[in-house]
């Protein structure tokens, strides 16, 4: 059978392509997803279907079963990082800490400044809130009746670190921030979240459970594409993997909704990268594209972290992240470009691998630079398809983000004397007194335990076919080739200064309209 659209990856923007695409009855659509499928709420493991409360130490495990590990680069002096992104349908939504958290309207106003004017602020509000259903406020930025439910916890919830948190920073000067995703917004307050009742609400359950009975959707699990097959500048499919055997399937138009580090690998492996790159790798260039896999962005962060006293006694079904405080760091031009969060049980030593976590856990404050200067790649480590690619984060290169960063390392030392949090902790763990001595002493601890926020964005920018390093148009069409798009947080120019959950459904969204409204014969050309 040949389909009008293959949509690869069912994520947090694949999802949502998907069921707005085969809203349209005559407009056949297959989802191909690499991990499994789960489309009953009430037979969810648990693992994928909460995001905290009882079930959540019973669900270490299918949460790893549902999650692939990528071996990444943070820095020369860095421990090798883990990055975990979900393979899984529902993608990275239906594994991550449920932050529903929106870009500043600067970040969209910045895509739209570099060539991208579909892509403003102003242009994706009603895609914001059309996916949601904002359980705290209404009002012009807000939704009412979306598919993905928001909602943050009330004072009355907060742990006791999340509290002494929220008042050490209203007492230090940081303005009350009750709803951070309402535009010009800045301060403390509690974190926008999709976890209702402790359910992790993904793609999965917010949109495809209302797309599953479609006659034009077919949503095949456990398949793993290889490639994108492209004859006379055209894709015509892909070839899959599924069940111990390998086969092709054809559509009209292919979509690339794998993730920033999914996309770029199967473009790669599809011969559609960098010409030289291709070649020492022994894959065959199709369309050279310096830009493929260049650009990765994603959020840097340090977290010191803190022994708890003796006595110290938290409920360990309750969620670890609650307040957020996003400001803008001193000198910079660029508003809130820094986030700091609490976290109420992590691991008070800085070395742990992913799942594999063992040590003792205590209280942090994760310091995040929300909009990094640097940038880092990914490459393919080889032609196989079963090999993972190479990441390489690059971070904390230039000094304009090491400054910054030092900064927000001083301000929660500043935040960790008030005594609302004093009265939790009896010792500070990291940085150490002698990792503080200088700049360069901290400089060298935060070059040392840097790691991801697991906000890997930018890999296939979206520019105008003049930037040498855009990869797609701001319809996610790949220049230079016909029949292919990508969609989903790769094709950001820049990271948002905010999780990127989101801003990747708003993405769906934007495309799913664009396609569904015959986008190119409105512009009267190529987009």
């Amino acid at each position: 059978m040949k389909y009008d659209t293959i949509i690869v990856g069912a994520g947090s923007s694949g999802a949502v392509l998907a069921t707005r695409l085969t809203e349209d009855p005559g407009h056949s659509v297959l989802l191909l997803e690499a991990g499994r499928d789960h489309p009953d709420l009430e037979h969810m493991p648990p693992g994928v279907k909460y995001s905290f409360g009882p079930n959540l130490k019973r669900s270490r495990r299918s949460r790893t079963e549902h999650t692939q590990y990528f071996a990444a680069r943070y820095t020369d002096d860095a421990w090798p990082g883990l990055v975990p992104r979900g393979q899984v349908v529902g993608g990275s939504s239906a594994v991550n800490a449920a932050i529903f958290l929106r870009g500043v309207p600067e970040d969209y106003d910045g895509w739209a400044a570099s060539g991208n004017d579909a892509w403003s602020f102003e242009q994706l509000l009603p895609f914001f809130r059309k996916c949601e259903t904002d359980a705290d406020f209404r009002g012009d930025f807000h939704g009412t009746d979306g598919p993905m439910i928001v909602r943050r916890f009330k004072p009355h919830e907060w742990n006791e670190d999340q509290r002494a948190f929220y008042e050490a920073a209203l007492e230090a000067g940081f303005p009350d921030c009750p709803d951070h995703n309402a535009p010009d917004t800045t301060g403390v307050g509690p974190t926008p979240m999709n976890n209702p009742g402790g359910v992790r609400w993904s793609t999965n359950i917010g949109y495809l459970a209302q797309a599953r009975s479609r006659q034009n959707l077919t949503v095949k699990a456990q398949s793993q594409v290889h490639k994108v097959l492209i004859e006379g500048g055209r894709a015509t499919g892909v070839l899959v993997e599924s069940g111990g055997e390998t086969f092709t399937v054809e559509a009209e138009e292919v979509i690339l909704s794998a993730g920033a580090i999914g996309s770029p690998h199967i473009l790669l492996l599809s011969g559609v990268g960098p010409a030289e790159h291709l070649e020492e790798l022994g894959v065959e260039p199709v369309h050279d594209m310096p830009g493929v896999g260049r650009n990765l962005r994603d959020h840097p962060q340090v977290r010191p972290s803190w022994r708890t006293r003796e006595d110290f006694r938290q409920d360990t079904r309750t969620s670890t992240i609650q307040v957020t405080l996003r400001y803008t760091a001193a000198g910079s031009h660029l508003p809130n470009d820094m986030l700091i969060h609490p976290g109420s049980r992590g691991p008070i030593e800085q070395r742990f691998l992913a799942h594999r976590q063992t040590q003792e856990t205590g209280l942090l404050m994760v310091v995040c630079l929300d909009l990094a200067i640097g940038s880092g790649s990914v490459r393919l480590r080889s032609a196989d398809p079963r090999i993972q690619p190479l990441l390489d984060y690059n971070y904390l290169q230039d000094e304009f983000d090491r400054s910054r960063m030092r900064e927000g390392v001083s301000i929660v030392l500043d935040l960790a004397e008030h005594d609302d949090w004093k009265r939790l902790v009896r010792e500070r763990v990291h940085p150490s007194d002698a990792d503080l001595g200088s700049d360069d002493a901290l400089d060298r601890w935060m070059m040392k335990w840097v790691q991801t926020s697991h906000h890997v964005s930018g890999t296939c920018k979206m520019g105008p076919a003049s930037d040498p390093m855009a990869v797609v148009s701001q319809s996610g069409r790949v220049h230079g080739l016909e029949g292919l798009r990508v969609v989903d947080a790769s094709i950001m120019p820049d990271c948002t200064r905010a999780n990127t959950n989101s801003t990747s459904i708003v993405i769906g969204e934007r495309v799913a309209d664009m396609i569904r409204g015959g986008w190119r014969e409105q512009l009267g050309g190529s987009n």
